[in-house]
């Protein structure tokens, strides 16, 4: 999808459909009044005649209007003007891709951007909740869903003299972001028995080969013992595929620039092992390491939109599963830190992959570290599926991920990492326990992989509820790509 931006009188843009927002009570935004004057009045005509009253996520198609260029006009309904935030405007943007797609139209001129206070970062917004609506996994089918229909090529983002300098900018950044977000999406959607450690290795080297700035050293398990570490390779002591430590290093800012860094979660299945999980729903256990397509989704859109910064990025890669060498409750393992574990459960294997990562990322002397990772089923029953939790133990990068989140509209929630929390994972024989027991299950985890992260300022996302969706629409999100992206270039 080709994307650009065009000023001038929208009346006379050639389009197959113009795309405009409209406030509740038939409130038109800006392009809207343009086309509604140019033809006399028949948009607001239209509105009346068919009940059309700008409810959230409400349409209408408006087909030959008079006096304007566009074969049809797209209405979308925004909800009421006081209450519109911006992380609305997916919905939106879906309630209009579902129409777009119908009609089989090759190109559209948006105008949603229209409904923020901020109108650049509306662009770049309208331009990734795009993408992601439009996105389909056909990867695995012999066919695709679509019969054709999908033609939308070209979209015009229309604009203003005084704004189209600074819109064409950040619909590049968004045009990189949704390649980011695409990418996690795809490779958190693909099953277990395509996208092993094995393959994200490889896809990793091709990210290498493509990328000028971008370099990508691949840790097999020989050298991963030879590290000392211990804890990732329990979990994959249990699988015949074997576990890969991926390593990103994107320079794109000055050598003398520390790195930020971040660490994800890259579980390609997770069956519980020996603590297996209950079968319904495993399949979902694909979805485990959403926390490294994560990393790998935000490297990519850094490298897309040439982005001038240092960004180091670590996927530890494993498969958990229960054959006869794999972990057993009451074993001890001793981590890359030296630090000794007893594994209570052996389905909080994340934790013991992280930790090892964690440590491994000293080396590059980071100025922040964030590991995402879907951890733990507490954060789904505390947070649901609208907000990641967020924990760490440095209050600036706590504060500039809120500020990240609330920019990109990849919402977060904090929650505390008190030391009270830590007399959870105490055990007689070992260093710590894995796993806290039943209560504050999300913050115990973080207290786990608090203590491999002392040398450093850490955030840890948890995003076991907003990595992927069940239901009928199971898939991949992509999140939280727009968030680490946006945290990455604030850091500029």
């Amino acid at each position: 999808m080709q994307f650009s931006v065009k000023t001038g009188d929208i009346a006379g843009f050639q389009t197959d459909c113009a795309v405009i927002g409209v406030f509740q009570d038939r409130d038109l935004t800006p392009s809207g009044k343009v086309l509604d004057t140019a033809a006399g009045g028949a948009l607001k005509a239209a509105m009346q005649e068919d009940g059309f009253r700008g409810r959230s996520g409400e349409t209408q198609l408006v087909l030959r209007v008079p006096g304007i260029k566009a074969k049809r006009v797209l209405l979308v309904g925004l909800g009421k003007r006081e209450e519109f935030r911006p992380w609305q405007l997916e919905k939106m943007i879906r309630a209009a891709a579902s129409r777009l797609r119908a009609t089989g139209a090759a190109s559209a001129t948006l105008a949603l951007h229209e409904a923020f206070d901020d109108v650049q970062r509306g662009a770049r917004d309208s331009v990734t909740a795009l993408h992601a609506a439009l996105y389909r996994f056909d990867t695995c089918k012999s066919k695709t869903d679509d019969n054709g229909k999908l033609k939308l090529s070209k979209v015009v983002i229309a604009a203003d003299d005084k704004s189209a300098a600074g819109m064409r900018k950040t619909v590049s950044e968004g045009e990189a972001l949704a390649s980011g977000v695409t990418l996690a999406r795809e490779l958190g959607n693909l099953p277990g028995n395509i996208c092993t450690p094995t393959y994200l290795a490889d896809e990793a080297k091709k990210m290498g080969r493509a990328y000028e700035n971008l370099k990508v050293t691949v840790l097999d398990e020989k050298k991963m013992e030879e590290l000392g570490m211990g804890a990732l390779l329990s979990v994959s002591r249990g699988s015949r595929q074997p576990a890969k430590l991926i390593v990103f290093e994107y320079k794109g800012g000055k050598a003398s620039q520390k790195p930020h860094a971040i660490v994800g979660k890259g579980l390609t299945f997770d069956s519980g092992g020996i603590s297996i999980k209950p079968a319904p729903q495993m399949d979902e256990m694909k979805f485990d390491m959403c926390g490294g397509a994560s990393v790998f989704g935000t490297i990519k859109a850094l490298c897309e939109f040439g982005a001038k910064i240092n960004v180091v990025g670590v996927v530890p890669a494993s498969e958990n599963m229960p054959d006869g060498a794999a972990n057993k409750p009451g074993d001890i393992v001793t981590s890359m830190s030296g630090q000794t574990i007893e594994i209570l459960n052996t389905d909080a294997e994340g934790r013991l992959i992280l930790c090892d990562a964690l440590t491994y990322t000293e080396r590059f002397k980071p100025e922040s570290v964030i590991d995402i990772a879907t951890l733990t089923g507490a954060c789904v029953i505390a947070l649901g599926a609208h907000a990641t939790g967020l924990l760490g133990n440095n209050d600036d990068v706590i504060e500039d991920i809120r500020k990240a989140a609330d920019a990109s509209g990849d919402r977060v929630w904090q929650l505390p990492l008190w030391d009270d929390y830590q007399e959870q994972l105490k055990t007689p024989f070992a260093d710590m326990a894995n796993v806290g027991g039943r209560e504050a299950g999300t913050i115990t985890a973080a207290c786990f992989l608090a203590r491999y992260t002392k040398k450093f300022r850490w955030a840890h996302l948890d995003v076991a509820g907003t990595a992927w969706t069940s239901g009928s629409n199971k898939g991949s999100t992509g999140r939280p790509v727009p968030l680490l992206f946006q945290y990455l270039l604030d850091k500029r």
